[in-house]
């Protein structure tokens, strides 16, 4: 199921160019890299962000998570070759597609499986 998880966020980076302009993911490959990374930043890197930045979630009601997985998607840019983020409001608007399609994917995938 790990892999299907990998292969759908894989999928959702492909898709991202062209919902968010000043995104570019160049091959597969780098969609498949990126996935992988961005799987590990959310379960390394982003709760420690979140605890950080815990009074200013929740003065903003937790839009703030918004900023730091944009902050996140952008330093990814500069890191993988062959995804490109132009801008910090593109990493911003980026990352609230990306959450839309992540909880979407995530939702199919387990009312499929409870089917089986």
């Amino acid at each position: 199921m790990m892999i299907i998880h990998w292969l759908a966020s894989a999928l959702t980076f492909l898709v991202l160019p062209y919902i968010v302009p000043g995104i570019v993911v160049k091959s597969f490959g780098a969609a498949l890299i990126l996935a992988l990374l961005w799987g590990l930043v959310n379960i390394t890197i982003r709760p420690v962000l979140l605890i950080l930045t815990l009074p200013l979630n929740l003065l903003t009601f937790g839009v703030f998570t918004f900023v730091i997985n944009g902050f996140l998607l952008w330093i990814l840019g500069g890191i993988i070759k062959g995804f490109e983020v132009r801008g910090f409001f593109a990493a911003i608007v980026g990352a609230l597609v990306l959450s839309a399609t992540h909880t979407i994917t995530h939702w199919v995938l387990h009312t499929h499986k409870k089917k089986d």
